[in-house]
């Protein structure tokens, strides 16, 4: 297992924790993680890199070792994290982003603010949040007055081999040994709620619970898809074959083709025996397209797609 090293970066009002792997004369590679999820959760893709890569992850403000907020979180607030973060490590070069889940999804959104500052985009599972409608507004408004009086708890787990059978139970591709990894990074010591609602501590996630809380603005696609209309780069989307974000898509035809067409240049990736953590589930097939996506920047080296299955 390469090890990783730590580093700290002060943003607009947070601390972020930096991690870091590989060698710093190396070509530059940002890797940004999910919802719920922090930077050690690509420990199993470091390790299964050929190449020499002067990797940089943060954890996003309120995840992991990052600075904790203990108030609500919008989601504009990673994009600017992540704009710092770039002009801190790479502010004269054009970045290579690579994303899982919310990490994709900041990565193509950013790629079409600032297109000048990207060269190339990986986005794992990061397509975009699903479509909302004005008449859900009332309803979210509602719940964000009765969350503020009522703030977000994370469950708690009586010792880490229950959280870690816990992502078991929810993971069907996941090994175990890797489960007990991240047993050690995903979740801490603290007070959560039982599934009866009783306060107790013990191994709660490693996030903020604000974290759980919906924002009161909805989300609209349409303003991330004018975004993408913007991006310049060339992107990839690498999808999992049983991922249940896929088979949401399959319930609204027409959405997938639609928010492809919106970037110049995008093409597809699907590996099979994944779900929506392919990161953790295919770790060394991911390494594998995340080099030959950034290593070969004239030759796509994909995989046929394959049909979401059970």
């Amino acid at each position: 297992m390469l090890n990783s090293r730590s580093e700290y970066l002060d943003t607009t009002g947070c601390r972020l924790h930096i991690r870091r792997w590989g060698n710093p004369d190396a070509p530059t590679l940002f890797l940004l993680h999910g919802w719920m999820d922090v930077s050690a959760g690509f420990q199993f893709v470091i390790d299964q890199l050929k190449e020499d890569w002067n990797i940089i992850a943060p954890d996003w403000r309120g995840f992991g070792p990052s600075q904790w907020l203990e108030r609500p979180y919008f989601f504009v607030e990673h994009l600017g994290d992540l704009d710092a973060i770039l002009d801190h490590y790479a502010p004269n070069e054009a970045v290579r982003l690579a994303g899982h889940s919310m990490g994709g999804i900041l990565a193509c959104l950013y790629a079409g603010i600032r297109p000048e500052r990207v060269a190339r985009v990986m986005t794992l599972e990061g397509f975009g949040i699903a479509p909302t409608t004005p008449e859900m507004a009332p309803e979210r408004y509602e719940k964000w007055l009765e969350t503020l009086k009522k703030p977000p708890r994370m469950h708690v787990y009586a010792d880490r081999p229950a959280f870690a059978s816990r992502l078991l139970r929810d993971n069907r591709f996941l090994a175990a040994e890797r489960a007990e990894f991240l047993s050690h990074h995903l979740a801490r010591e603290g007070d959560g709620d039982d599934r009866h609602g009783i306060r107790k501590h013990g191994i709660v996630w490693n996030g903020d619970p604000w974290h759980k809380a919906s924002g009161p603005y909805l989300f609209r696609l349409e303003e991330s898809m004018a975004v993408w209309k913007q991006v310049t780069c060339p992107v990839r989307w690498v999808a999992g074959c049983q991922s249940w974000v896929i088979k949401e898509y399959a319930t609204r035809p027409g959405d997938w083709e639609a928010r492809q067409q919106c970037f110049a240049t995008v093409d597809e990736v699907w590996i099979d025996q994944a779900d929506h953590m392919l990161h953790y589930d295919q770790p060394e097939e991911v390494a594998r397209q995340i080099e030959a996506w950034f290593k070969q920047a004239a030759k796509n080296e994909g995989m046929p797609p394959c049909p979401p299955s059970e």
